[in-house]
Protein backbone atom coordinates (compact mmCIF):
# COMPACT_ATOMS: atom_id res chain seq x y z
CA UNK A 1 0.00 0.00 0.00
CA UNK A 2 1.37 3.41 -1.00
CA UNK A 3 0.68 6.33 1.26
CA UNK A 4 0.74 9.77 -0.29
CA UNK A 5 1.90 12.67 1.84
CA UNK A 6 0.52 16.11 1.11
CA UNK A 7 3.34 18.44 0.01
CA UNK A 8 2.17 21.10 2.47
CA UNK A 9 2.32 18.63 5.39
CA UNK A 10 5.81 17.49 4.41
CA UNK A 11 6.96 21.11 4.22
CA UNK A 12 5.58 21.91 7.68
CA UNK A 13 7.22 18.83 9.18
CA UNK A 14 10.63 20.32 8.41
CA UNK A 15 10.14 23.82 9.85
CA UNK A 16 13.30 25.10 11.54
CA UNK A 17 12.57 26.62 14.93
CA UNK A 18 14.79 29.55 16.09
CA UNK A 19 17.49 28.48 18.51
CA UNK A 20 19.28 30.65 21.06
CA UNK A 21 20.92 33.63 19.44
CA UNK A 22 18.67 33.49 16.36
CA UNK A 23 15.92 36.03 15.67
CA UNK A 24 13.04 36.08 13.20
CA UNK A 25 12.65 39.03 10.88
CA UNK A 26 11.09 40.26 7.65
CA UNK A 27 13.06 41.27 4.56
CA UNK A 28 12.25 44.94 3.97
CA UNK A 29 14.70 46.26 1.40
CA UNK A 30 17.24 44.78 -1.02
CA UNK A 31 20.49 46.70 -0.78
CA UNK A 32 22.53 44.84 -3.39
CA UNK A 33 25.86 43.01 -3.10
CA UNK A 34 24.20 40.16 -1.18
CA UNK A 35 22.78 42.39 1.55
CA UNK A 36 19.20 42.87 2.72
CA UNK A 37 17.68 45.18 5.33
CA UNK A 38 15.63 43.12 7.80
CA UNK A 39 13.17 44.28 10.48
CA UNK A 40 13.76 41.93 13.40
CA UNK A 41 11.38 40.82 16.13
CA UNK A 42 13.46 42.48 18.84
CA UNK A 43 12.76 45.93 17.37
CA UNK A 44 16.05 46.53 15.55
CA UNK A 45 16.44 46.97 11.80
CA UNK A 46 19.60 45.18 10.74
CA UNK A 47 21.62 45.04 7.54
CA UNK A 48 21.96 41.32 6.90
CA UNK A 49 24.28 39.56 4.53
CA UNK A 50 23.37 36.45 2.59
CA UNK A 51 26.11 33.83 3.01
CA UNK A 52 27.67 32.40 -0.15
CA UNK A 53 26.10 28.95 0.25
CA UNK A 54 22.61 30.51 0.35
CA UNK A 55 23.26 33.10 -2.36
CA UNK A 56 23.27 30.54 -5.16
CA UNK A 57 20.39 28.31 -4.00
CA UNK A 58 17.86 30.44 -2.09
CA UNK A 59 16.20 33.59 -3.43
CA UNK A 60 15.07 36.01 -0.73
CA UNK A 61 12.27 38.36 -1.75
CA UNK A 62 10.90 41.40 0.03
CA UNK A 63 8.33 40.39 2.62
CA UNK A 64 9.85 36.95 3.25
CA UNK A 65 10.17 35.68 6.81
CA UNK A 66 13.84 34.96 7.55
CA UNK A 67 15.89 33.85 10.52
CA UNK A 68 18.96 35.95 11.29
CA UNK A 69 21.91 35.52 13.60
CA UNK A 70 23.30 38.85 14.88
CA UNK A 71 27.05 39.41 14.73
CA UNK A 72 29.08 39.43 17.94
CA UNK A 73 30.25 42.97 17.10
CA UNK A 74 27.57 45.50 16.06
CA UNK A 75 24.85 43.07 17.15
CA UNK A 76 22.11 45.71 16.90
CA UNK A 77 23.11 46.76 13.36
CA UNK A 78 24.40 43.70 11.47
CA UNK A 79 23.49 40.02 11.09
CA UNK A 80 23.76 36.98 8.84
CA UNK A 81 20.70 35.37 7.28
CA UNK A 82 20.54 31.75 8.40
CA UNK A 83 17.22 30.53 6.95
CA UNK A 84 14.35 31.62 4.69
CA UNK A 85 10.84 30.33 5.38
CA UNK A 86 8.27 29.57 2.71
CA UNK A 87 4.83 31.17 3.06
CA UNK A 88 3.36 27.89 4.35
CA UNK A 89 6.07 27.54 6.97
CA UNK A 90 5.69 31.20 7.98
CA UNK A 91 1.93 30.81 8.47
CA UNK A 92 2.53 27.68 10.57
CA UNK A 93 5.04 29.55 12.76
CA UNK A 94 2.57 32.40 13.21
CA UNK A 95 -0.26 30.03 14.20
CA UNK A 96 1.98 28.22 16.72
CA UNK A 97 3.02 31.51 18.35
CA UNK A 98 6.67 31.69 17.31
CA UNK A 99 6.11 34.93 15.38
CA UNK A 100 4.74 37.56 17.74
CA UNK A 101 5.54 41.13 16.71
CA UNK A 102 5.96 40.85 12.93
CA UNK A 103 3.32 41.51 10.30
CA UNK A 104 4.02 39.79 7.01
Amino acid sequence: MVEYVDKEQAEIARVRIPRSGEILGIAVEALGAGRIRVECEDGFTRICRIPGKMKKSVWIRLGDLVMVEPWKVQSNERADIVWRYTSTQANWLKRKGYVKKLNF
